[in-house]
């Protein structure tokens, strides 16, 4: 199968204001079965919805007569400085939802001052996207069963400029994901992993009876945390771990040196029935102390949603899916826009909030559990 790309939009219209419009107007854009893979989640979905469903529960408690004059955006994290506290998280294969993939998506972020997480699976090299990227660039790793292979990645990354390696740790297989498999999803022809191409290949194993293909195949090479020592004497760059969902593994990360983590369950797309990010996030926020630096992932939609993970502890938010629904929709532009809109949603949210500057938006800021 080829892809086969629909018309662009070159002009935004008039009933697409949020990032729940692109995921609509995503739908008219994207064939049918790429869709169901970008838009779906594990299993039954119960985490994917479980996301939104903790997000919203959360309510906000407005401070009112605040003088906002003064207020802004810029956040430092991990010794960068961002013009606001909202990342591209690393998603694969952008070239499913525009002929340009990550370097229209790049082009888009530079103009909003937004930094980028690259993913080992991108359908552009890490090279070309690192080129045509100016802001703040970190290459996202997927630890490979061959190790050569893997510091071969990183050294590719420390030479192109990416700044930090955020090392994913929750997704050693693919989940279950019925929706994509119902409708038939394959990667056209054309679009690959390129920064993989010349991995190399898989050894090929038989089973006895008594073996699982699961547990002694596909999970035999799957990294350990032996391999994240090996990677720190392995790279200068610091490494965030992706996909922490526990207090021990949060704690064990912090022990180990580990520069910071992202409190993440993979958008909802590996082990389903597990809880939601913004469940987990004060719990270990709590757990690792007020200076280690976490990250966010799960379900971020609204400036609401960036305002309520930073007063439950995050320094940073990663956007996932709704990069791709954007891209597909009107290209660079549509993914400026997207930004533009979760810009000035989380502006006008920490004014009307009466938190004029990042350091004032704290758990205090917040109401939660009345929707329960």
């Amino acid at each position: 199968m080829t892809m086969q790309y629909k018309p662009f939009l070159d002009a935004l219209p008039r009933d697409l204001v949020s990032a729940s419009d692109y995921a609509r107007y995503a739908q008219q854009h994207l064939p049918e079965s790429i869709y169901e893979y970008v838009v779906g989640g594990g299993g039954d979905e119960i985490t994917l919805n479980r996301n939104r469903q903790k997000l919203d529960e959360i309510l906000i408690q407005p401070s009112v007569l605040k003088d906002c004059t003064k207020g802004g955006t810029h956040t430092q994290c991990l010794g960068e400085t961002f013009r606001h506290p909202l990342l591209l998280a690393p998603v694969a294969f952008h070239k499913l939802a525009h002929p340009m993939g990550e370097l229209a998506t790049c082009e888009a972020a530079d103009l909003l001052e937004t930094g980028v997480i690259v993913s080992t699976l991108a359908s552009q090299t890490i090279e070309d996207i690192a080129s045509k990227t100016l802001q703040p660039k970190w290459f996202q790793l997927y630890i490979q069963q061959n190790r050569e292979f893997t510091l071969k990645l990183v050294k590719r990354a420390e030479k192109a400029g990416y700044s930090k390696l955020v090392v994913t740790v929750d997704a050693p297989l693919h989940g279950i994901r019925n929706r994509a498999q119902r409708a038939g999803f394959v990667l056209p022809d054309g679009i690959e992993a390129v920064n993989l191409t010349d991995r190399p290949p898989l050894p090929r194993q038989s089973f006895a009876p008594s073996q699982s293909v699961v547990f002694q195949g596909m999970m035999s090479e799957a990294p350990t945390w032996d391999d994240i020592a090996w990677l720190q004497t392995q790279t200068t760059l610091p490494i965030i771990l992706k996909g922490i969902l526990s207090v021990g593994d949060a704690l064990k990360a912090t022990q180990m040196g580990v520069a910071g983590i992202v409190v993440s369950n993979h958008g909802g797309r590996t082990l389903d029935c597990l809880p939601s990010s913004i469940e987990m996030l004060p719990l270990i926020r709590q757990a690792v102390g007020p200076e280690y630096p976490i990250l966010f992932d799960g379900g971020i939609e609204r400036g609401t949603d960036i305002f309520k993970a930073l007063a439950l502890g995050a320094n940073l938010v990663c956007l996932g899916r709704p990069q791709l629904y954007a891209l597909s929709v009107a290209g660079a532009l549509g993914v400026a826009h997207l930004l533009r809109v979760l810009r000035e949603e989380f502006e006008v949210t920490m004014s009307l909030a009466g938190t004029p500057t990042i350091d004032e938006i704290t758990s205090d800021s917040l109401i939660l559990g009345l929707n329960k």
